[in-house]
């Protein structure tokens, strides 16, 4: 007879061995009584900065600021702030696809193309770029096209057809696309090689693998950092008084300032602006994060059986069976005593 507690197989063997119960665990929390400290210090900091700028500093002038937070002329500066930055960033996101896509072809032209690229605009800072694109249209003050070495057909000035609204723009896109295509050859290099590979053995061509299979699985990596590039646009739009463009946010309240001597109050005005726009683009990023990481880190939990496996007995044994250890006996030939049924014999075993 087979003992319990040897795990051996025969009818004991069903029954687990009962242990008793665990005590429960006597945690005493950690105690941490400098941060305590640290926090009421930064409390009592914070209130201290927030009193003094409220009632103590008449240099923030918050009458002022009230004037004119919601002023036709700063509400004006606002719209073409956003218009920057959409249109910007629009044309940022399809020139680095386009350059990321160039990075990680096989053609080694094209490859060169955009390293050249993306070593130029990400090596020399955005104000030098804008301050360049300002000066086109004293470079080229024509443009003129028609067949080489013969008189143009058509000449156009420089100044009527690129404003200093649109020059600012595509300083802003080009000086973007850079990084953009970065984060995006950054996304598409962390799918699997496998998923290509498995596209083109499905027959898919490469628009297709990359519309549809690359691209989604990439864009839970390319979302967080674009949308921080995009609240980053949000403010560099204020460099665009290099190029030089003044209807912005800043440029406008700047303005403002000049005239009424106030240039604390107008810095406050257009900090608000920008916190505010910041706030609801941040609310957009928190909700195309989610929805683009569905799935992702999430695992079903462990499923627990009900029962100890012990106790659970195999379907269609019977009861004779069960005692002998999950195998079938039969009367031995010799007689006195069982002997287990080879496999063969048994019913569906193949014997014949």
């Amino acid at each position: 007879m087979a003992n319990p507690s040897s795990g051996g197989a025969g009818p004991e063997a069903s029954h687990p061995i009962a242990h008793a119960e665990p005590e429960a665990i006597q945690a005493i929390r950690l105690r941490h009584p400098w941060r305590t400290v640290f926090a009421v210090v930064i409390l009592l900091i914070a209130a201290l900065f927030l009193y003094d700028t409220a009632f103590n500093r008449p240099v923030y002038n918050w009458s002022e600021v009230g004037k004119y937070v919601f002023d036709t002329r700063v509400l004006v500066a606002a719209g073409y702030t956003l218009q920057l930055t959409v249109y910007s960033m629009v044309i940022a996101i399809v020139l680095g696809v386009t350059v990321a896509v160039m990075r990680l072809s096989p053609n080694p032209v094209f490859r060169s193309v955009a390293w050249f690229y993306l070593w130029v605009f990400r090596g020399t800072p955005v104000y030098v770029q804008l301050v360049f694109w300002g000066m086109v249209p004293t470079i080229y003050k024509t443009i003129e096209l028609g067949i080489p070495f013969t008189e143009a057909l058509v000449s156009i000035n420089t100044k009527d057809l690129l404003s200093y609204f649109t020059l600012a723009i595509i300083g802003l896109a080009l000086n973007e696309a850079a990084y953009m295509a970065e984060i995006v050859r950054a996304g598409l290099l962390s799918v699997d090689k496998g998923q290509d590979e498995a596209s083109t053995a499905l027959g898919l061509g490469w628009w297709h693998t990359m519309s549809r299979v690359i691209l989604p699985q990439a864009m839970r990596v390319i979302i967080p950092p674009t949308g921080n590039e995009v609240i980053s646009m949000l403010k560099t739009t204020s460099l665009v008084t290099a190029v030089p463009f003044v209807g912005e946010l800043f440029g406008r309240t700047r303005d403002i300032a000049a005239k009424s001597y106030q240039p604390v109050p107008m810095l406050i005005v257009a900090s608000l602006w920008y916190l505010l726009v910041t706030s609801i683009l941040m609310v957009g990023q928190y909700y195309l994060e989610r929805h683009f990481a569905k799935g992702v880190g999430s695992r079903p939990d462990v499923q627990k059986p009900s029962l100890d496996t012990g106790v659970v007995s195999a379907v269609g044994l019977s009861s004779a069976t069960e005692a002998g250890g999950g195998y079938p006996r039969r009367p031995a030939d010799g007689g006195g005593g069982e002997s287990i049924v080879p496999p063969h014999e048994r019913p569906g075993g193949g014997g014949a």
